[in-house]
């Protein structure tokens, strides 16, 4: 500990460093700074102000000459010349003197032989504690001769001046990948220091033959692996969060040659609506060591009403994996022989469920239809319907080719069986239908996880192509087929009609080869 600094980052006259703190310490720290009150659970509830969401168009990637030939520019990957990343980093370093610090050092990356080690630089202690309980905790043994392959520098109430800097808000967050820096200032929302080691690593990881995947993972008492993966908002989270299964992990995994591996070690919850008969492990994690974001409490018993939206409707938590009483802590699992594409489409004309072929995994992979639901980005204020490459285009920093030439290698290989899951709408578009009810959706993916599909019959349906099952117990059978919930026939066939050439668009304007 003695030998700790800062000098590789060129921070100095800092007024103290706060080093992987335990979790009371933060915690009292935060209170003490009035970063945010306890709720009677116990849990550290901080208001994250204006950005309350991911601001995607202020996110950037230096354009040195490395880099610059694998990264698929445009409205998502935004370039950034190196001098204005080195005119903001000056600015943060003038800004961090006489300040106290934070500092999270550990890992991403559960495996780790294709991890690596990080550095979270905070000016808040709940940050700082939203990192520790988000990221891998080293032992103090590692924690000795500790060196960082990533460093993060985030610094809410240091604000960009677009006039200046050339960004596009107060807001920026800045990959450097040849100075293995990232900076973030502006904004507290503690989703843009995950998202932005999570894009550093969908960027860096197909390198070392490592399939990066915006999914969550479970396993059974057998070692049988499953991933769902989804935007935000689509179920990743409550539907890995199972009570007869082990989780994994629940946002974002790796997919080596010995099998998937969790990158984080802790869980980031979307929070809007929660109720215990729903997502009991999900909602007794919210205790004392969680973070929550942007959750209204009642100001004379501290309870927190998670339906009140009134802040954002992307109220959030972050909690440590071992929180969630049945997970496996390795953070490791075999490779999965049941993949899950998880889509809420706002037309509601996908079933419920459907088996799908291998060139149609590789098609729905990197169309990854879905809605991006209220206040998972700023001004997203209802469901919209978007394709989000890989189902998680904010994050990929490749060419979708890339990505899905790993997937196809991937499930070839294991033999893994693909499934397209809505959790969207049903009976009419949103406004008009409904979402399906959660334990429908449970009763499907038990279904998928058993094998118990294998010995039902399946049938084509005629608008899409997809393969969906006849029947299944506990379910009723119309809401099987998706045009059978609908009053106005003609209606559903004209939507599924304009979702179909909305994907056909879609995937002929990506030029991708299958």
């Amino acid at each position: 500990m003695d030998k700790f600094s800062l000098d590789h980052l060129k921070i100095i006259n800092y007024s103290k460093i706060y080093r992987n703190l335990s979790t009371p310490k933060l915690i009292e720290i935060a209170l003490e700074k009035k970063e945010g009150v306890l709720a009677a659970t116990g849990a550290l509830v901080v208001n994250t102000g204006k950005y309350n969401g991911r601001s995607p168009n202020d996110r950037y990637i230096v354009e040195s000459e490395s880099v610059k030939p694998h990264i698929n520019w445009g409205k998502v990957n935004i370039p950034i010349s190196e001098k204005l990343f080195d005119s903001l980093y000056q600015k943060m370093l003038g800004y961090m003197q006489k300040k106290d610090l934070f500092v999270f050092d550990g890992y991403v990356g559960a495996d780790r032989k294709h991890g690596y080690s990080i550095r979270v630089v905070n000016e808040l202690a709940s940050q700082a504690l939203a990192s520790s309980q988000l990221f891998i905790k080293p032992t103090e043994e590692e924690l000795k001769d500790f060196t960082p392959q990533l460093n993060i520098i985030c610094l809410p109430h240091l604000y960009a001046v677009k006039e200046l800097d050339m960004t596009n808000s107060e807001c920026f967050v800045i990959i450097n990948f040849d100075k293995k820096i990232i900076l973030i200032g502006g904004t507290q929302y503690f989703g843009e220091i995950k998202k932005s080691v999570f894009s550093a690593l969908n960027y860096m990881l197909p390198f070392k033959n490592i399939f990066p995947m915006h999914c969550s993972a479970n396993t059974d008492d057998k070692g049988n692996t499953a991933i769902f993966f989804g935007l935000s908002g689509t179920g990743k989270t409550t539907l890995s969060a199972d009570i007869e299964r082990k989780l994994i992990g629940d946002d974002e995994h790796g997919w080596s040659d010995e099998g998937v591996f969790n990158f984080e070690g802790g869980c980031y919850a979307k929070l809007i609506n929660l109720k215990r008969e729903n997502e009991p492990q999900i909602y007794d994690a919210l205790k004392f060591g969680a973070l929550l974001e942007n959750v209204i409490i009642d100001e004379n018993t501290g309870i927190p009403n998670y339906d009140d939206g009134s802040l954002t409707e992307n109220t959030r938590g972050a909690y440590p994996v071992s929180f969630i009483p049945n997970a496996d802590l390795s953070g490791m699992g075999a490779h999965p022989k049941k993949v899950i594409f998880l889509t809420a489409d706002a037309f509601g004309v996908l079933p419920p469920v459907a088996r799908l072929t291998t060139k149609q995994a590789m098609e729905y992979f990197v169309s990854g239809y879905t809605s991006k639901l209220a206040g998972t980005e700023r001004g997203i204020t209802e469901p919209q319907a978007t394709f989000s490459t890989c189902f998680g285009a904010p994050f990929m920093l490749l060419h979708p080719q890339k990505y899905a030439e790993m997937l196809k290698n991937r499930i070839e290989k294991n033999k893994s069986v693909v499934y397209l899951l809505n959790t969207g709408w049903t009976g009419g578009p949103y406004g008009v239908g409904s979402r399906f009810k959660i334990a429908y959706t449970r009763r499907m993916v038990k279904a998928i996880l058993s094998g118990e599909f294998e010995n039902i019959k399946f049938e084509t349906e005629s608008f899409f192509g997809l393969s969906i099952p006849t029947e299944l117990s506990d379910v009723p059978k119309e809401v099987l087929n998706p045009i059978n919930t609908w009053k106005d026939k003609d209606a559903y066939k004209k939507q599924a009609e304009i979702l179909k050439n909305k994907f056909e668009e879609n995937i002929k304007k990506m030029n991708i080869k299958f």
